[in-house]
């Protein structure tokens, strides 16, 4: 006998519709927290960026191809790495499927992080994506937008993400010698301080009259909305079924 709860088939389905009318709210919830994001006030987008892209230098605007909307996932890929963030390169492989229908709905996507751009190409061309995915190497872009800590944070050993502060030294000792780290580091060639100095998270723009404005940004478990896996995870008996161990992999390098 399985250690969960077994019953009857009338017992699963009195249970089961009562989880249905939690389920309805947590959507009809969802639906309001949605209409709250697009109500934010826009910021104006004062700073002027440049990217590199395959296409060659790129600002801000050129990133929107003509469309009026912009989303972009801050991928954490920094300089020092020797391939993307593990963690962000499994949100990224729910991306291929969706850009193509975002573009169609005057929507763009790109992928932004501080690698330089042959870095960026290399990996993706190994991870198979076809996603626009854009470096900001010699920008400011991801300190601007809590996607990365800068020299200055670094030192004072004090940062900011989720719209808070966080305690870098603290996050490095508790780090120190602890074996969780391990996991997230894997495949980067970098220790959990430069790690950290890159950041995750998803933003939002808008272009309107030929100015960018600043709409809406997501951090941290924020973007546990576009990892497609963990939908699923969610919805399979055991769940998500996890310690504090990050115990995926890039996909091509699982043991089978």
């Amino acid at each position: 006998m399985p250690e969960h709860k077994v019953g009857t088939r009338e017992e699963w389905l009195a249970a089961r519709l009562e989880l249905l009318d939690a389920e309805k709210e947590h959507t009809r919830r969802g639906d309001e927290l949605a209409r709250h994001r697009q109500e934010l006030p826009w910021v104006a987008v004062e700073q002027e960026y440049t990217f590199d892209t395959d296409e060659g230098r790129a600002s801000l605007a050129d990133l929107f191809g003509g469309r009026s909307q912009l989303l972009v996932y801050h991928f954490m890929f920094g300089a020092d790495y020797e391939n993307g963030c593990k963690t962000c390169s499994t949100i990224a492989d729910g991306f291929n499927g969706s850009v193509v229908h975002l573009q169609h709905h005057d929507v763009a996507f790109w992928a932004i992080s501080r690698a330089p751009l042959a870095k960026i190409q290399s990996y993706k061309q190994r991870m198979g994506w076809s996603f626009p995915w854009a470096s900001s190497y010699e920008s400011e872009f991801n300190y601007d937008f809590q996607a990365g800590l800068t020299e200055e944070q670094e030192r004072s050993g004090q940062g900011e993400y989720n719209f808070g502060p966080i305690d870098l030294r603290g996050e490095i000792a508790s780090a120190e010698g602890a074996e969780w780290p391990k996991g997230f580091l894997e495949g980067t060639g970098v220790d959990w301080a430069t790690y950290r100095r890159e950041q995750p998270g998803l933003s939002a723009f808008a272009l309107e009259d030929g100015s960018v404005y600043h709409a809406y940004s997501a951090y941290a478990r924020g973007i546990d909305g576009i990892w497609g896996m963990y939908q699923l995870l969610d919805r399979a008996p055991r769940g998500r079924n996890e310690a504090r161990d990050a115990w995926w992999h890039r996909h091509d390098e699982y043991a089978s």
